[in-house]
C-alpha cells in the first residue's frame, strides 16, 4: 500500500444462532463501503459481518437514493434529503450470514477526505450556490457514485400486529461517484428484482412500505437536523429522556383495572348479582354476602397490579435519576438521565449503560473505535464494534468539540435496531461543507453498555424515540385451554341456572309478580357459578410455578407466564431449535484432513510437533527468506517436495489469519476471544491449542504467536466477508517480515471444490465428515505478486465504485484475478456437542406420543446426522429428503410420494417449505402434521413462527416451542407454550419465553411430571369447585319447591359465606398436592402422557358427572333432613348444614389419591373449626339440640346415604375399569 493510505479491518458485530442461518436463494453478496464497514443484516432478524474497506477520513453510510442530477448543476451537484421511507433500487441486495465460516473485514486505499481538492469535493458535499446559503442536510455533489439497496425479510413491525416477529431487516451499501443515477434503470431494477425474489409474495412489498412509516410511539416521528450549538428552546421539541414503564397513572389506575376484570364473563356475572341486592325487591339475606366475596377477588387483583406497577414506577425512578457527565462551555458537569435532551453530549464510561440514542463522537481508544454490550437491547451476548465520527476523533480534546460548527442530520425514529441513516456536516474554513455519512456503526442505543473505553455521544433520540421504548413489546397474555374449556363450562352452568330458575317459576304457574321471583331465584342458584372458581384456579397456578421453580432436579427454571402452567400437560407438537438447544452451542474442532494425511482428536499432538519442527528449521534459516506464508515460491512444480511439517504449519497459519475473531483482554488478565460464529473461536482455540496463538488484532493488523515465542505480524490489506450467496470468506495479509503478499479463503465445500486446484479426496472427506455432524470448512489459499495486487486493487476499487451492478462488478473481479486454482491446503470438521441428557430426553417425549419438528437454519447434512445421533430419528424409521424444490409440479409429487409414509423423518431444506407453504399449504400441512419426525433445514424465523402457527391453526392442538437464540423467539411467542433456554446467544429467548430453562433435557419433568400434575390438578379442582357449588343451589331449589316454590333463602349471613372458605376451602385447596402417580413412575413410562392430550379429565362427560352427583346428594341431603327431622324442622339449617360439610369433607378424602400431610391437616382442622363456630353462632346452632345422640346418628344417617354410594362406584370403577396406570402403581 502507498503511504498516506489508511486501512483496517473492522472487528466482530455479530453472533448468530444457527451456524449457516440462510434460508434461500434471494440472499447475494455484501457491499464494501469507503469507510471501512458494510453493515447487513441477516434474514433472521440479526446483524450480519461487518466489512472494512477505503479508508478515508469520513464515515460513509447508507443516505437514500439521489434523484439524477441537472446537466447544467455544476459538478452534478444534485439535492436529497435521507430518510428510511424511500425504498432504494434492489430489494435483493445481499445480506450477510455469520455461517460456519464467519464474517471479515476488508480493507483498501482511497483518498482521505482531507485530500480532497475544490474541483474534487467530498463525496456528500454540497457546492454552495452563489447566495451562500447552506443546502439542507443531506444534500451534495459527488465525486463517486452511489447504489444503494435494501433486502426486505419477511417480517413485518406493527404497534398491533405480529409483535412477536423481528423488525425490518435493512441491507444498505454505499460509494460515490461524480456520475449520476439513472432513476428510470434504477426503477427498473426495482420491479424485475422485487418479482425475482418474491415471486408470489411480490404484494407483500406493500408491507415494507408500512414498516418503514414512522410509530405512533413518536408521533410526527420526522427526521431532525440538530446542531452542535442547538438552544435550549430547540431542545425542547423532542421528547424528554423520562422512562416510563407504568401501565397506569393515578387517574386511569381504577378504570382500566376494572374493566380488565368485569370483561370476562364470570366477573361480570358476579358484579350483576352483587349489584342487584341493592334492589329492595331483589334483596335476598345479606348484602355483605355477596358484595365481599366479590371485593375480595377485586382487592386482590387491584393490590396485585398496584404492587407491580408501583414496582415498575420506583425501577423507572432509578433510571431516571442515574447521573451522567454533560460536556457543557463551563465544564463537565453531571446531570441525571431524565435531564438529558437531544443535542446533549453526554459522557458514557466504561461498564455504564447509555442513557439515549447516541452518535458516538469520540472515545478513549486511540483507533476511534470502542465495542458495546447489546445483551439488555436485543439478548445477544456477543461485544459490538462502534466507530467514533473520524473529524471527531481527530479533535485535539473533547472540550473542542464545543468549538465545532457542526450538526448531526438523524433519520426518522423507527423500530430497527440494525439500521440508521444519517449526517455529520461541518462548517469548514474555506468554501463549503464538510459532510460524513453515519450508519449504525456509529451509534450507541439506548440500554446499551459501552464494554472498552469511554466514549462521547451526541444525544439524537429521547425518551419514546429511543429504539428501546419503540421496542418494548408487551405480549398477549396468553390463556390455557383448561381456562377455555372452564370458560365454556361456566357459560353452562348459567344456562342451567337460568332454566332452574325458569322452573320454579313455571312449576308454580307464574302467579304473581314471577318476573320478580325470577330474579330472586336466579340470585339464590348464583352459586351454581361460584366466584371462589377463578380464585382457587389462579391460586392453583401459583403453586404449581412455585413447584416448577423449586424443583431441585431442574435448577434454575423460571416460570415467566404463571397463567398456563396445565399447558404442559397436554402438548402434542414440540417444535425444537437445533443449534444451542439440542446441541451446546460449544464447538470443538475434532478433525482435520490434508489429502494424504488426517488428524483427530487423538493425533492432535502430531500437529504441535510438526509446527515446532517447522518453526525450528525456519528459525535456523531454513526458507526463512520466504516467511511463514510461504515453503516454495511457486506450489505447482514444488509441491511434491514439501515436506510433512510446512504443509501442517501452512493451515493452521491458515486457520490462525483467516478469520474475524479478536482478542480481548479483560480486567483479571485473562484473555477471550469475540467473535460472531462460535465455530471461528472453536478454530483460534485449537491453534492456540497446538502452538500458535492470535494474540493482537486491530483495524490494520494481525498478530499470532507460537510457541517458541516468535510474533508474526501481518497486514490487513483487503477482507472479503462471508455471506450466504457466496458461501465464504477471504482475507488478503501481507507479512509484514517478508512483504510477501497471499490471499487466504475457506468456505463451503459446495463452492470451494469449484476454486480449489483438482484432487481425488475433497468430496469424499467432506461427506464422511457430515456424516458425523462435523461442519465442514475447505481452507485454500492463493500467493500473490505485488503487481498482482496492485491490478486487483485498481480492477476492484472500480468495481466497488461502479453505478450499477457492484456486487456482481466486485464479485467478477474477485473470481477473475483471486478464485482461480487455488492451493487446497486441507479441509476442517468441527463438532457441535449434544446438550447433556438429549438423547434420553428425545427418545422419552417422542414415547409420550409428542410429534417432534427440529428446525435449523444448518445444512441438510449436518441436520440430519444430529438427528440421528441424537435419537431424533428411530432406528426402524425411514428418512425422506426434500430439497431444492423450484416449481408446485415438483413440490406435488413429493407430497404425494410422502402421503403414503407413516413411519417415516421428513427432511426438507427451507426453500422447498416456502414454496410448498406458498402453493400447496393445506397439502403440505396436512401430510406433515401425521409424521412423528420433521426436521425442516435452511429454516428462516419467519419460517419457524409460520410452521407453529400453521400447526395450531390446522391441527387445534397444543403446540410447545423451545430455542434458545434471538432467531427463536418468533416461534417461541407464536407457541401455546414457549420455552427458552438460557444458552451462549444470550437470554432474548429465555426472557420472551413462557417457561425458562437451562437445558433441554429439563423439558422431561417439566412436561410429563409438573405438567401431568398441573392439568390434572386443576381438571380435579375446578370440578370440585362447581360441585361445590351446584350442590347447595339444589338444596336451595329442593327446599324452595317444599315451601311453594318461595324463593327464599336456605342459608344467610356467616353460614353462605363460611361455605366456601373456612368450612370448605382448604380441603378442597388440598387438591392442588395430590398426585394420582408417583413421579418415578410417570417419568418411567412416559406412555402415561398420551391420556392427558385426550383431555380426560375435564371434559363434557365429566361435567355433567358432577353435576348429576350434585343433584343426586344435594337432593338426598335435602330430603332426608325434613324427613327424618320433621318434628324438628326448626332445626333443618342446623341439619342440613351439618350433613352438607361432612359431605363436602368426605367427598374430598374420596377424591384424593395420595395423601398430603397438608391434606390430613386441613380435613382435621376444617371439622375443628366447624364444630367450634357452632358455640359463637346460636343464631343457627342450638347446641341443646346438637349435643343430643338423635342430631348425631341422624346426621350420620344423612351423610352416609349422600356419599356412600359414590364410594362403591368408586371401588367397582376401579375393578372393572381401571385407569391406565392402575398397574403400574400396584
Amino acid at each position: 500500500m502507498s503511504k498516506g493510505k489508511e486501512s483496517f479491518a473492522l472487528l466482530p458485530l455479530h453472533n448468530d444462532d444457527d451456524d449457516d442461518d440462510t434460508f434461500d436463494n434471494n440472499n447475494s453478496n455484501n457491499n464494501t463501503k469507503p469507510y471501512n464497514h458494510t453493515i447487513s443484516l441477516n434474514r433472521d432478524g440479526t446483524r450480519g459481518a461487518t466489512s472494512a474497506s477505503n479508508i478515508t477520513r469520513t464515515n460513509s453510510a447508507s443516505p437514500r437514493p439521489r434523484s439524477p442530477p441537472s446537466s447544467s448543476s455544476p459538478n452534478h451537484a444534485h439535492q436529497e434529503t435521507p430518510s428510511h421511507h424511500s425504498l432504494p433500487s434492489a430489494f435483493n441486495t445481499p445480506s450477510t450470514d455469520p455461517g460456519s465460516y464467519g464474517q471479515g473485514f476488508s480493507a483498501s486505499s482511497t483518498p482521505s477526505s482531507s485530500s480532497l481538492s475544490p474541483n474534487h469535493p467530498h463525496p456528500n458535499q454540497h457546492q454552495p450556490s452563489s447566495s451562500g446559503t447552506r443546502p439542507p442536510p443531506g444534500t451534495g455533489t459527488g465525486t463517486m457514485s452511489q447504489s444503494h439497496g435494501y433486502r426486505h425479510s419477511k417480517y413485518r413491525y406493527s404497534d398491533e400486529e405480529d409483535e412477536d416477529e423481528a423488525p425490518l431487516l435493512l441491507h444498505s451499501s454505499t460509494s460515490f461517484s461524480g456520475a449520476s443515477t439513472n432513476s428510470g434503470a434504477t426503477r427498473g431494477r426495482t420491479k424485475s428484482n422485487s418479482s425475482q425474489n418474491f415471486g408470489p409474495n411480490r404484494q407483500k412489498l406493500s408491507a415494507i412500505m408500512d414498516d418503514l412509516k414512522p410509530t405512533k410511539n413518536s408521533k410526527a416521528a420526522k427526521s431532525r437536523t440538530i446542531d452542535f450549538h442547538a438552544s435550549a428552546k430547540e431542545k425542547k421539541r423532542y421528547p424528554p429522556n423520562v422512562t416510563r414503564n407504568t401501565k397506569y397513572s393515578i387517574f386511569s389506575f381504577l378504570p382500566i383495572v376494572l374493566w380488565e376484570q368485569f370483561k370476562f364473563f364470570l366477573n361480570l356475572y358476579f358484579l350483576l348479582v352483587a349489584l342487584s341486592q341493592f334492589v329492595p325487591a331483589l334483596k335476598i339475606g345479606y348484602i355483605v354476602t355477596y358484595v365481599a366475596p366479590l371485593c375480595f377477588v377485586l382487592a386482590v387483583t387491584i393490590g396485585k397490579e398496584a404492587i407491580d406497577d408501583m414496582k415498575r414506577y420506583r425501577r423507572d425512578q432509578e433510571a431516571n435519576s442515574q447521573r451522567y457527565q454533560i460536556l457543557t462551555p463551563g465544564g463537565f458537569k453531571m446531570i441525571p438521565s431524565s435531564k438529558i435532551r437531544v443535542g446533549d453530549m453526554i459522557v458514557v464510561n466504561k461498564n455504564q449503560n447509555v442513557p439515549a440514542d447516541m452518535v458516538l463522537l469520540r472515545t478513549t481508544e486511540e483507533s476511534g473505535a470502542c465495542f458495546i454490550r447489546t445483551d439488555q437491547l436485543d439478548g445477544e451476548t456477543d461485544w459490538k464494534l462502534r466507530l467514533a465520527v473520524p473529524s471527531c476523533q481527530a479533535l485535539p480534546s473533547d472540550e473542542a468539540l464545543l468549538d465545532l460548527n457542526a450538526s448531526i442530520y438523524a433519520d426518522s425514529p423507527h423500530k430497527d435496531i440494525h439500521s440508521f441513516i444519517g449526517n455529520f456536516t461541518k462548517e469548514g474554513d474555506g468554501p463549503g461543507q464538510h459532510m460524513e455519512s453515519l450508519s449504525v456503526d456509529n451509534t450507541l442505543w439506548t440500554n446499551t453498555v459501552v464494554a472498552s473505553g469511554n466514549a462521547i455521544g451526541f444525544v439524537i433520540y429521547t425518551g419514546r424515540d429511543t429504539r428501546a421504548v419503540m421496542n418494548t413489546n408487551h405480549p398477549k397474555t396468553k390463556i390455557g385451554l383448561l381456562d377455555s374449556e372452564v370458560n365454556r363450562l361456566s357459560k353452562i352452568l348459567c344456562a342451567f341456572t337460568l332454566t332452574l330458575s325458569l322452573s320454579m317459576i313455571a312449576l308454580n304457574g307464574f302467579q304473581g309478580l314471577w318476573y320478580i321471583y325470577l330474579f330472586r331465584f336466579l340470585i339464590l342458584f348464583s352459586s351454581i357459578i361460584p366466584i371462589s372458581l377463578r380464585v382457587n384456579l389462579d391460586m392453583g397456578k401459583t403453586v404449581y410455578g412455585w413447584q416448577i421453580m423449586n424443583d431441585k432436579e431442574i435448577p434454575g427454571t423460571i416460570v415467566r407466564t404463571s397463567t398456563i402452567p396445565e399447558e404442559l400437560g397436554r402438548i402434542e407438537y414440540l417444535l425444537s431449535d437445533k443449534t444451542g438447544t439440542l446441541t451446546k452451542n460449544d464447538m470443538e474442532l475434532k478433525k482435520l484432513h490434508m489429502g494424504t494425511m488426517s488428524y483427530s482428536v487423538d493425533t492432535m499432538d502430531e500437529i504441535s510437533t510438526h509446527l515446532d519442527t517447522a518453526y525450528s528449521q525456519q528459525s535456523s534459516g531454513f526458507n526463512r527468506t520466504r516467511g511463514i506464508a510461504t515453503a516454495q515460491s511457486h506450489v505447482g512444480g514444488n509441491k511434491a517436495r514439501r515436506d510433512i511439517s510446512s504443509r501442517v504449519r501452512d493451515i493452521v497459519t491458515a486457520l490462525a489469519v483467516c478469520h474475524n475473531v479478536t482478542p480481548v483482554t479483560e480486567d483479571n488478565g485473562s484473555i477471550t476471544y469475540q467473535a460472531s460464529s462460535p465455530d471461528e473461536v472453536a478454530i483460534v482455540r485449537w491453534t492456540e491449542s497446538v502452538g500458535l496463538t492470535l494474540v493482537f488484532r486491530d483495524i490494520n493488523n494481525i498478530h499470532i504467536r507460537n510457541a517458541q515465542g516468535e510474533v508474526f505480524e501481518f497486514e490487513v490489506l483487503q477482507v472479503f466477508p462471508f455471506t450466504s450467496e457466496t458461501k465464504r470468506m477471504g482475507i488478503i495479509l501481507r507479512d509484514l517480515a517478508t512483504g510477501e503478499i497471499t490471499f487466504y479463503e475457506k468456505g463451503a465445500d459446495v463452492v470451494m471444490a469449484k476454486i480449489v486446484q483438482y484432487n481425488d479426496w475433497l468430496e469424499e472427506e467432506c461427506g464422511n465428515m457430515a456424516r458425523e455432524g462435523l461442519r465442514t470448512l475447505v481452507v485454500a489459499r492463493k500467493r500473490m505478486s505485488e503487481e498482482l495486487y496492485q491490478e486487483f486493487e485498481a480492477k476492484y476499487h472500480v468495481a466497488k465504485t461502479s453505478i450499477t451492478d457492484r456486487t456482481n462488478a466486485m464479485n467478477a473481479v474477485v473470481n477473475q484475478i483471486l478464485e482461480q486454482d487455488l492451493e487446497l491446503l486441507g479441509l476442517t470438521g468441527v463438532e457441535d456437542k449434544l446438550q447433556d441428557g438429549v438423547k434420553t430426553t428425545l427418545e422419552l417425549l417422542r414415547n409420550a406420543g409428542l410429534k417432534i419438528w427440529m428446525l435449523t437454519g444448518d445444512k441438510i447434512e449436518t441436520a440430519t446426522c444430529i438427528a440421528i445421533s441424537s435419537k431424533l430419528v428411530a432406528r426402524n424409521q425411514s428418512i425422506h429428503q426434500i430439497s431444492k424444490l423450484t416449481n408446485a409440479l415438483d413440490a406435488q409429487d413429493e407430497l404425494d410420494l410422502l402421503r403414503g409414509k407413516k413411519d417415516c423423518c421428513l427432511v426438507i431444506d427451507g426453500e422447498s417449505i416456502q414454496l410448498c407453504l406458498d402453493y400447496l399449504r393445506e397439502e403440505f400441512i396436512e401430510i406433515t402434521v401425521r409424521l412423528p419426525v420433521v426436521v425442516c433445514c435452511r429454516c428462516s424465523p419467519t419460517q419457524k413462527a409460520d410452521i407453529a402457527r400453521l400447526i395450531k391453526q390446522y391441527t387445534k392442538k397444543r403446540i410447545c416451542c423451545i430455542g434458545d437464540g434471538g432467531n427463536d423467539v418468533s416461534m417461541i411467542q407464536q407457541a401455546d407454550v414457549g420455552v427458552g433456554i438460557v444458552g451462549k446467544e444470550g437470554k432474548q429467548a429465555s426472557l420472551a419465553a413462557d417457561f425458562s430453562v437451562l437445558q433441554f433435557s429439563y423439558l422431561t419433568k417439566l412436561l410429563l411430571w409438573h405438567g401431568r400434575n398441573s392439568y390434572k390438578r386443576s381438571a380435579k379442582l375446578s370440578q370440585f369447585v362447581i360441585h361445590r357449588g351446584l350442590i347447595i343451589s339444589i338444596m336451595q331449589a329442593v327446599f324452595s319447591a317444599m315451601f311453594y316454590f318461595a324463593p327464599i333463602a336456605l342459608y344467610q349471613g356467616m353460614l353462605i359465606v363460611g361455605y366456601t372458605t373456612i368450612y370448605t376451602n382448604a380441603p378442597v385447596f388440598s387438591l392442588v398436592l395430590d398426585q394420582d402417580v408417583p413421579e418415578d413412575i410417570a417419568l418411567l413410562y412416559p406412555e402415561l402422557y398420551r391420556d392427558l392430550t385426550k383431555g380426560r379429565s375435564l371434559s363434557y362427560k365429566t361435567f355433567f358427572s358432577w353435576l348429576l352427583i350434585s343433584v343426586y346428594q344435594g337432593g338426598a341431603i335435602m330430603i332426608l333432613s325434613i324427613w327424618l327431622f320433621e318434628n324438628q324442622f326448626v332445626n333443618i339449617v342446623s341439619i342440613s348444614f351439618t350433613a352438607l360439610v361432612l359431605n363436602e369433607l368426605l367427598m374430598v378424602a374420596l377424591e384424593i389419591n395420595t395423601w398430603h400431610r397438608f391434606m390430613i391437616v386441613s380435613e382435621i382442622a376444617t371439622l375443628v373449626i366447624y364444630v367450634g363456630s357452632m358455640v359463637f353462632l346460636p343464631t343457627y346452632f342450638d347446641m341443646s339440640f346438637i349435643l343430643t345422640k338423635t342430631f348425631v346418628w341422624k346426621v350420620a344417617v344423612i351423610t352416609m346415604v349422600s356419599s356412600f354410594p359414590l364410594y362403591v362406584i368408586k371401588m367397582l370403577r376401579r375393578k372393572f375399569a381401571p385407569p391406565s396406570y392402575s398397574k403400574l402403581t400396584g
